[in-house]
């Protein structure tokens, strides 16, 4: 029997490719305030969802050893973009916090029980922090206290681990909120993505609704951040933000935002869409040259060490 065929994310996919084994979780009885949720990705090899608020220590390829923080509910994927790329899978779920009927949000004072908690381990056990990072399988901005949160979260910061700074990974979505931003300016180091340098390409390759005009906005707003993007391409070359075309309006954007630094990284785990593919370092260091002649430091990430651009430390992968 043929298996069925991935759903292509270059539409905007909303609706899962495949399920994980995982998934049949989801035919188990629940609460009836609760939705159901179906787990869902294209192999085993996706990231499992996030049992609790706190994951880790991790090791990041940017952050070093972090402290991770799920703000979104347990099992439940819930982000304003569906990116072809994700290492927890598509999201079925509606993609905005005024949409949804999740009564599961963990609110400030859960939040800082529980990093309370994990930094009083983290001392105990001699465990060296190099961040707090805000992150998790959804998008953290979405949290309908967001600001509540942080301010919560930095109080328990400077308590318990006052040299650590807190980091957040954000998709730079929910920034048309004030709320949001004057939260973000309280976070020590504000990672915001951006994939793309046009509406289409942003369609394509993250599969959201959010205007690309909203995020640039959004993010010449905020101040001293870095910008993340991840660059991917499929076999067919319908998924690809890493044309001559879509690199130059992508650099034309970063220029309008003046970012501190650009982060460019590639594939590194398995993705929601199987068929994508990382891209080659050759690639990647022409992106980093380009944003680099246009005036702004760039880092790249997923390099081997064989392979360094001009005046740059040899780094892993």
């Amino acid at each position: 029997m043929k298996k069925p065929k991935p759903q292509s994310p270059s539409i905007g996919a909303s609706r899962p490719a495949a399920r994980t084994a995982t998934a049949t979780k989801a035919r188990t009885p629940r609460a009836a305030a609760a939705p159901i949720i179906k787990r869902v990705g294209p192999s085993s090899a996706l990231m499992a969802l996030h049992e609790s608020i706190i994951y880790g220590p991790v090791k990041s390829r940017r952050l070093g050893r972090s402290l991770g923080i799920n703000l979104t509910p347990a099992h439940v994927k819930l982000c304003s973009f569906n990116c072809s790329y994700c290492q927890y899978g598509w999201s079925e779920m509606a993609r905005s916090s005024t949409q949804t009927a999740l009564a599961n949000w963990p609110n400030a004072a859960v939040v800082t029980k529980a990093v309370s908690g994990a930094l009083r381990a983290c001392a105990a056990q001699g465990d060296r922090l190099d961040h707090i990072t805000l992150a998790g399988h959804g998008e953290p901005t979405m949290h309908p206290d967001f600001k509540q949160v942080v301010a919560a979260l930095r109080k328990t910061r400077d308590t318990l681990a006052p040299k650590v700074p807190i980091a957040i990974l954000s998709n730079s979505s929910t920034l048309d909120r004030p709320d949001v931003r004057q939260a973000l300016a309280e976070v020590d180091e504000r990672y915001m993505k951006l994939d793309a340098g046009d509406a289409a390409t942003l369609r394509k390759i993250n599969g959201t609704p959010v205007a690309f005009d909203q995020i640039l906005e959004g993010l010449c707003k905020l101040k001293d951040i870095v910008i993340q993007g991840m660059f991917i391409k499929d076999r067919s070359g319908r998924l690809d933000n890493t044309s001559d075309l879509a690199v130059i309006n992508w650099v034309v954007a970063l220029q309008r935002i003046k970012p501190r630094a650009v982060h460019v990284y590639t594939l590194d785990r398995a993705p929601a869409f199987p068929y994508l593919q990382a891209v080659p370092a050759a690639r990647l260091r022409e992106i980093v040259q380009r944003v680099r002649i246009a005036g702004l430091t760039c880092e790249v990430f997923g390099i081997p060490d064989a392979i360094v651009l001009p005046g740059e430390p040899a780094r892993s992968a």
